[in-house]
C-alpha cells in the first residue's frame, strides 16, 4: 500500500470510496465542493497496484478572533469497507498530519470517533475552550495541536467551509 497526493485522475476513484464508506453522497459531494472552491489543502490517496481504496482530505477551518492561526479540519476520511481495519486509516491520518505540520498549520480538528483519533494526539478541543458550531457531543469534536503551544490563551468556536452544509464531518 502507497499513500500519495490525490492527482485529477483519482478524482472518480475518490468519489467512489466515499460513496461506499458512507453509504451516501454527502461526504463525497463535499470533497467535491471543496476541491472546486481550491480548499483541499492536503487530499491524499491509499492505493495499491493503481487502485484506490482509501482517501484523506484537510481543508481549512477558522476561528474567529484568531486569523492569524493556521487552522485545518480533518475529513472526509474513508476508507472501502472491505479494506476498513487495515491499517489504512491509520496511514492517511499520519501522513496528512505530517503534511499539515510541514505546511505550518497550527492545529487540526475533526468531528470523529473518541476511540480512534486520541492515538494521532487528538484530545477534547474543550480543553482548549474551543467549540465546535455544529452541535456535536464533547468527546467526538477533538483537535491536535501540531505548533506546541500555539492555542495557549486562545478560546472560540470553530467554523467550517459551507460545503459542510452542517455535516461537521
Amino acid at each position: 500500500m502507497r499513500v500519495r497526493p490525490e492527482t485529477d485522475a483519482d478524482r472518480a476513484a475518490v468519489r467512489a470510496v466515499n460513496e461506499a464508506a458512507f453509504e451516501s453522497s454527502m461526504e463525497a459531494d463535499i470533497v467535491d465542493a471543496l476541491r472546486a472552491k481550491g480548499l483541499d489543502l492536503v487530499s491524499l490517496v491509499a492505493e495499491r497496484d493503481g487502485v484506490v481504496f482509501g482517501h484523506i482530505l484537510f481543508s481549512p477551518v477558522s476561528l474567529a478572533g484568531h486569523g492569524e492561526l493556521k487552522l485545518t479540519g480533518l475529513g472526509p476520511m474513508a476508507v472501502l469497507p472491505r479494506h476498513q481495519r487495515d491499517g489504512i486509516g491509520s496511514a492517511l491520518v499520519r501522513d496528512g498530519l505530517l503534511q499539515c505540520e510541514q505546511l505550518g498549520v497550527h492545529a487540526v480538528v475533526v468531528v470523529g470517533h473518541p476511540q480512534f483519533y486520541p492515538r494521532f494526539g487528538f484530545v477534547p478541543a474543550s480543553r482548549y475552550a474551543i467549540r465546535c458550531e455544529y452541535d456535536v457531543p464533547d468527546d467526538v469534536f477533538m483537535l491536535a495541536e501540531l505548533a506546541p503551544g500555539a492555542l495557549r490563551g486562545v478560546s472560540g468556536l470553530i467554523r467550517y467551509d459551507a460545503a459542510f452544509g452542517g455535516a461537521g464531518h
